[in-house]
């Protein structure tokens, strides 16, 4: 899919890591002679709108990160490459369960559900991935990464809002070329990747490529005496061009990737006071079980997260495989280009978790295994004049995705999630079952377009248009049986205080088939002035749209205990986006400094929330009323000469719930008895029956968060590195020693869709060194990441039953390592 300008805007946030690799712009005819003599780095070519531009003569904020860069810094796929790009925010918790935001928006923060759209769409040689799962895969035999900032629409198949994230791997090769890699480390990690071209006939060329990684835990279990949180990827991909003639090409193209690490546990980060009963709370439960079951005395293994122990005793799993097909063509004709991409791409998830974090029998099972299937199709069209440009096109996408869920209660539930008698019997919630099974198919079609009209040598206008249609349709059913593997119904409601009631307070059967569509139509203008030579000022203003989305995964539940029908389906976003920005040269082109400022409102913003329990539901979409996040990105490189490079990138990102006034609660207003009338709710964090307050404490049925920040999002945002080399001879081989250094910084952010005080995730800086020697077709280098050992949490989860629990995943520690890669 034609990338909407595909090109560097300067951000080299990673551009430049290695002078070989360094992402410099592609030259126009008038520079190609002074920049293949100048000492700025390689040449990037880039044809976003289908011909040749200079990053600095294209109005749009883009980072570029060559495939060089990504493999000497180490950020091997997209959760580790927001190290390099301020404005990217990648949160994963397993692979299903990940966020990639840009500028804070894209994806709801919290449990993934399929029945909404991803605001960042992530597209492979043109293929968009519609699940975000796509993203914990290792890159594979990759030339470049884009990272798109801003509503993509009118030059993308698949509409997004945030940005766009396109990976582009190496093509077949009529010239036979190869490369091998090979590294280790501490942790025992192991990554290997290959890759070999060239051709089969005057008419045929092929390209194969292969990695594999693997990596001990970080995290060791003392239940299972196991180190978890491994690396355990395996991928592969196959490419074949038929070239008859200049005129057309057809790119076949096949992958499979595989994971199948034991992931993804967590560790006891801290215990903060809800509003529940003081003896319903983390620790006084765990004395409560204690005490029940003499000699027993459990304890998490620590309360230091950075002692990186755990003690989850429910099998864990993170089975992932992903792959398809694709064959793209692209034909001249006459005065422009004809492009067709059809792709096929599938998905399968068999995931197992501890849903209770604990080393406790709370929630014994909890499985969610999905299979996906998706089919699109793409038709381009790209006019090119001395005047006029344009790019018409046209989209369609159908989707299915089927999912088998188990949950199951362990022998300490009732101990852990009932009160009074029933506490003390636990046949009442043991092998208490949910079984879930649910579909939901997804059809989307669009017509799209931009003009770019060059009013004088100096003033372009680009107007760009999109109607598109979206279909959902689902269904979810949970089946719930009790131990003895008899059917529960909850309907009528079961009377108070009997064991049936007490088991549709974790599990409640439930039935929902949502379906909706929508069309939408939405457009952009950008207006761009080449005030100098090496000077580009410009402003866009888009209205863009996410589609509506559905609840696929179940309903939350009235006041009355029954299922909320009417959250069935979530309303589309509406987004209306501005941006201004400025991009300069100067130095005799040596530096460059570009600056931009932005403003996103969208109104229905699509928020996940979670109502705290076990079994009513576990996350759930629901629209914000507004939501704003606005900004300034600065980018600055500098190639000083053959001998030193450097870069520094750096964002401030305000990001903000504007009107959202009947969210969910943070923990520490959950869990007491709900307000009625005009009763007032206790203080945050005020449990009840203490003996400074006796009775109930009283918890609101929902929060105004309206000026709070959303969440995943660090304000600030930085990145750099730096790299010198010395030409050197060294066992007969002439090449280059050389030292580099890049680092990254981000401030403070809240994990919970509802931000908490329990849930702040501190900022943190790391640094990472290499050091090697590279010659022609050679790079032999040293690295450390993490240099300086810093402890950091990538991510907090507020365990359910409002018991207080925050879980966590600690960041990677140190690692270091040696990598010797060749090509021919």
């Amino acid at each position: 899919m034609i990338a909407r300008f595909l090109l560097l805007a300067s951000v080299a946030g990673a551009s430049l890591i290695t002078s070989h690799a360094f992402a410099e712009e592609a030259p126009s005819a008038a520079d190609s002679a002074e920049q293949a003599s100048s000492p700025r780095g390689d040449v990037i070519v880039v044809t976003a709108r289908r011909r040749q531009e200079t990053a600095q003569e294209v109005t749009l904020a883009i980072s570029v990160i060559k495939g060089d860069s990504i493999e000497a810094t180490g950020n091997f796929n997209v959760v580790k490459l927001q190290q390099l790009a301020p404005t990217l925010q990648v949160y994963t918790t397993n692979p299903r369960n990940t966020s990639v935001n840009i500028r804070g928006l894209g994806v709801p923060f919290g449990l993934t559900s399929d029945g909404f759209e991803q605001g960042v769409g992530i597209y492979v040689d043109d293929v968009y991935n519609s699940r975000v799962a796509a993203a914990t895969f290792d890159f594979l035999d990759v030339s470049q990464v884009e990272v798109l900032r801003g509503p993509q629409g009118t030059l993308y198949g698949k509409n997004t809002t945030a940005g766009a994230i396109n990976i582009t791997t190496n093509q077949p090769t009529f010239d036979f070329e190869g490369r091998a890699e090979l590294t280790v480390g501490n942790l025992n990690y192991k990554q290997a990747k290959a890759a070999i071209s060239g051709p089969l006939s005057d008419t045929i060329a092929a390209r194969i490529a292969v990695a594999a990684t693997s990596r001990r835990g970080t995290l060791f279990n003392t239940t299972t005496d196991r180190w978890i949180n491994e690396q355990d990827n395996l991928g592969i991909r196959g490419q074949l061009l038929f070239k008859p003639n200049d005129d057309f090409s057809l790119t076949l193209s096949g992958d499979f990737s595989r994971q199948n690490p034991e992931c993804c546990g967590t560790v006891f980060v801290r215990v903060g006071t809800t509003q529940r009963p003081i003896t319903r709370q983390y620790d006084e439960l765990v004395k409560a079980i204690n005490a029940a079951n003499p000699g027993r005395n459990y304890a998490t293994p620590s309360r230091n997260p950075y002692d990186r122990l755990t003690d989850l005793d429910s099998s864990l799993s993170a089975g992932n495989k992903i792959g398809g097909v694709s064959a793209k063509a692209v034909w001249n004709v006459g005065p422009g280009t004809l492009t067709s991409v059809t792709a096929w791409r599938f998905w399968d998830w068999k995931p197992e978790n501890d849903r209770d974090f604990t080393g406790l029998s709370v929630v014994s099972k909890s499985q969610n295994p999905s299979q996906q299937d998706q089919y699109s199709q793409e038709f381009r069209y790209n006019y090119e004049s001395q005047k006029i440009d344009f790019v018409v096109g046209l989209f369609g996408f159908k989707q299915r995705i089927d999912t088998q869920g188990t949950e199951q209660q362990g022998a300490d539930a009732s101990r852990w999630s009932l009160s009074g008698t029933q506490a003390t019997n636990p046949a009442i919630l043991q092998g208490l079952t949910a079984t879930n099974t649910q579909w939901l198919k997804s059809t989307s079609a669009a017509l799209f377009g931009q003009l770019s009209w060059k009013v004088t040598d100096a003033l372009t206008l680009q107007p760009g248009a999109r109607l598109n249609y979206d279909k959902k349709s689902g269904f979810y059913q949970r089946v719930v049986t009790n131990g003895a593997g008899q059917v529960i119904s909850c309907t009528p409601t079961p009377t108070a205080g009997t064991d049936l009631a007490a088991q549709c307070g974790v599990y409640q059967p439930q039935v929902s088939a949502p379906s909706d569509s929508a069309w939408n139509f939405t457009y952009d203008f950008n207006i761009n002035y080449k005030i100098a030579r090496d000077v580009l000022a410009y402003a866009t203003y888009a209205k863009s749209f996410k589609t509506l989305g559905i609840n696929q995964n179940g309903l939350p539940l009235n006041a009355d205990n029954t299922v909320n029908y009417d959250a069935g389906t979530v309303k589309p976003e509406s987004v209306n986006h501005f941006e201004v920005g400025l991009k300069t040269q100067f130095w005799d082109r040596r530096a460059t400094f570009n600056l931009t400022a932005f403003r996103t409102e969208i109104k229905n913003f699509q928020a996940t929330v979670n109502g705290g329990q076990f079994g009513t539901v576990r996350g759930y979409l629901a629209n914000a009323d507004k939501v704003r996040s606005q900004g300034i990105e600065a980018d600055f490189k500098v190639v000083a000469s053959d001998r030193f490079t450097a870069y520094a990138n750096g964002a401030y990102t305000d990001a903000k719930y504007k009107k959202f006034t009947n969210a969910p609660c943070p923990p520490e207003l959950s869990g007491g008895t709900f307000v009625t009338g005009n009763q007032t709710p206790d203080a945050p964090g005020q449990a009840g029956n203490t003996p400074s307050h006796p009775g109930a404490s009283l918890s609101p049925r929902a929060c105004d968060i309206s000026g709070q920040d959303l969440p995943g999002v660090s304000k600030w945002a930085f990145s750099y590195g730096a790299e010198y080399n010395v030409p050197v001879t060294l066992l007969a081989k002439e090449g280059q020693v050389y030292l580099g250094v890049d680092g990254n910084y981000r401030s403070h952010w809240n994990s919970n869709a509802s931000p908490s005080i329990y849930t702040d995730v501190k900022g943190y800086a790391l640094t990472n060194f290499r050091a090697g020697f590279r010659g022609e077709g050679f790079d032999i280098f040293g690295w450390v990441r993490n240099a300086f050992d810093v402890n950091y949490i990538e991510n907090l989860q507020v365990a359910p039953g409002n018991t207080g629990l925050i879980a966590g995943q600690p960041g990677d520690p140190r690692t270091w390592g040696g990598t010797i890669k060749f090509s021919f």
